[in-house]
C-alpha cells in the first residue's frame, strides 16, 4: 500500500472514546444490542414500494400514510434505509429501538414508520413541528385536502430553530452562504476558519435549494450532510433531504404561510379511531403540551360516555417511539387500527446511499484506527461514510485485526483536507498514508 508517514498509532482506549462519541452524536443514548423488531400487524404481503411524501387527508382524519417493515441486507445502515424511504433518523431510530444504527443484523425487520399524525395547525401552506422534525404541506380545500410530508434537521438546543408564524419570502436556487459572524467565530476556535461567504458546490451547507423565510436569518433549504436529517445538527435553520427540498421548493409559491410548532405529544382520528404519538421521553416531558393533550383525552372521555384504557396511554408514553397508536375506538365496532402493515421488498439500490471508490494503488489514503472486533471497524467506517461530504472509508481485514483506511484520494490536498475534517468533525487522529511509487 505505501508507508504510513508521520505515524504516532491512537492507543485502544482513544480509539474507544472516539467510536463512544461518534456514536453518541448520531444516535443519542440509545443501546446497540441485537434486538428483533416485531411490528404489529404482522404483514401480509409484500411489496414492490410504499408511499412516502404524498397523501390525501379524509375530512375530519388526522392520520395519513401506513406502516410497512423491510428486511435488512449486509451492508445496510439505518440511515441509507432513512434516506430511501424520505425518514429521520429520529424516526427510524425511535421505531426501531436497540438496532444498530450503523451496523444492523442482515436479516433483521424493521419497522418504517410511514405514517403521521398531522400537527395541531392550521391545514394551510406549510406546519413544521419541531418535536416530530417533520415539514407538512398543505394543497386543496378541506373537502379534498392533499399534504405532502418530509423529514427535517433543526437547529440544535443552543441555536434552536424558532416557533410561531412566517411566510416564504424569497426562493434561490445554488445559493451563496453568507456566514454569520457568531459560526465564524466557533469555526476559528476550532481551527477550521470559513470564509465570508460560500459559494455553491459541495461544500455548500445550504445545498441546491433555499426558500428564505420571513424572520429574517432562517431558511429552508437542502443540506450537504444527509445523514444529519432527523438530528438537533443546524444553526436554528430547517434542513431537508436534497431531493426532498428540490421537491418543495419547486411546489411552494411566494409568500405561502409556514406556522412552526413543537407538539411532542399528538392525538390524531380515523375511521373512528382515536390514534397518539409521543415525541418525548418521560425525561423530556413538556409538562404545557402534556396538560393540553390530558385535557384532550379527559373531553373524549366525556363525550363518548366511556372511559379510556389509561394503561395503554402510560405504556405509549413510557415507550415514546413517535408512531401512532391506536388507543380508543370513538364509537362501539369501528375499525380497529389503520391500513394493514406492509412489507417492503429490499431495494436493489437505496437511494443516496455512500459510494466507496475502488481501491488505487497511485491515490493517496488516511488511516483512520486498528480495531481487533471486525463490528467495531465497520461501525467507524459506516460514521466517516456519512460525513457531508462524503470521505469514502473502508475496512481491510489484517491477520489479527481490522484497518479502517479513508480514501482513495487524487492528490496531498485531498487527503490532508480529510484528515482535518476527521479532526474537526469526529476527534479522529488520521495519518497519511503516501501512494505507492512506481520505480
Amino acid at each position: 500500500m505505501g508507508k504510513i508517514t508521520n505515524l504516532s498509532p491512537l492507543s485502544n482506549r482513544l480509539c474507544l472514546l472516539v467510536l463512544f462519541l461518534s456514536i453518541l452524536y448520531f444516535h443519542g443514548c440509545v443501546g446497540v444490542r441485537k434486538v428483533e423488531v416485531r411490528p404489529s400487524p404482522l404483514p401480509i404481503f409484500l411489496e414492490e414500494k410504499i408511499e412516502q411524501n404524498d397523501f390525501s387527508v379524509s375530512k375530519g382524519d388526522d392520520v395519513i400514510g401506513r406502516f410497512a417493515v423491510i428486511r435488512l441486507e449486509k451492508g445496510d445502515t439505518l440511515p441509507d434505509i432513512a434516506r430511501h424511504f424520505s425518514l429521520g433518523i429520529n424516526a427510524i431510530s425511535a421505531a426501531n429501538p436497540g438496532v444498530d444504527v450503523w451496523v444492523p443484523e442482515a436479516g433483521t425487520r424493521i419497522l418504517l414508520p410511514l405514517s403521521f399524525i398531522l400537527p395541531d395547525a392550521p391545514r394551510k401552506g406549510i406546519a413544521i413541528n419541531l418535536a416530530a422534525m417533520r415539514l407538512f404541506q398543505f394543497k386543496g380545500e378541506s373537502e379534498s385536502l392533499a399534504v405532502s410530508t418530509y423529514p427535517l434537521g433543526i437547529g440544535t438546543i443552543e441555536r434552536p430553530t424558532p416557533e410561531g408564524q412566517m411566510y416564504v419570502m424569497r426562493k434561490v436556487t445554488r445559493p451563496t452562504w453568507h456566514v454569520p459572524a457568531s459560526i465564524a467565530k466557533e469555526h476559528r476556535k476550532k481551527g477550521d476558519p470559513l470564509p465570508a461567504k460560500v459559494p455553491p458546490g459541495p461544500k455548500n451547507p445550504l445545498g441546491e435549494h433555499a426558500l428564505f423565510l420571513s424572520k429574517p436569518t432562517y431558511l429552508i433549504h437542502g443540506t450537504n450532510k444527509p445523514a444529519s436529517i432527523g438530528l438537533r445538527a443546524t444553526n436554528g435553520c430547517i434542513r431537508l433531504y436534497p431531493e426532498d427540498v428540490k421537491k418543495l421548493y419547486e411546489n411552494t409559491p411566494l409568500k405561502t404561510p409556514v406556522n412552526i410548532v413543537n407538539q411532542p405529544y399528538l392525538l390524531g382520528q380515523s375511521d373512528g379511531v382515536i390514534y397518539m404519538e409521543v415525541h418525548a421521553s418521560p425525561e423530556e416531558m413538556d409538562t404545557i403540551e402534556f396538560d393540553k393533550i390530558y385535557t384532550k383525552l379527559k373531553n373524549i372521555e366525556k363525550e363518548s360516555g366511556r372511559t379510556l384504557n389509561w394503561s395503554k396511554v402510560k405504556k405509549v408514553l413510557s415507550e415514546a417511539r413517535g408512531i401512532p397508536v391506536p388507543i380508543f375506538e370513538v364509537r362501539q365496532g369501528s375499525e380497529k387500527g389503520s391500513a394493514k402493515t406492509i412489507e417492503v421488498k429490499h431495494p436493489e439500490k437505496l437511494y443516496g446511499r455512500p459510494e466507496i471508490p475502488e481501491l488505487r494503488i497511485e491515490a493517496w489514503y488516511v488511516w483512520v484506527a486498528d480495531e481487533r472486533e471486525e463490528i467495531d471497524a465497520l461501525r467507524i467506517a459506516a460514521i466517516i461514510n456519512h460525513q457531508g461530504p462524503q470521505i469514502p472509508a473502508r475496512v481491510l481485514s489484517k491477520s489479527d485485526s481490522y484497518r479502517v483506511i479513508a480514501g482513495p484520494f487524487n492528490d496531498i490536498h485531498e487527503a490532508k483536507d480529510a484528515v482535518k475534517r476527521l479532526k474537526i468533525d469526529l476527534d479522529i487522529d488520521g495519518i497519511l498514508i503516501e501512494p505507492v511509487r512506481k520505480k
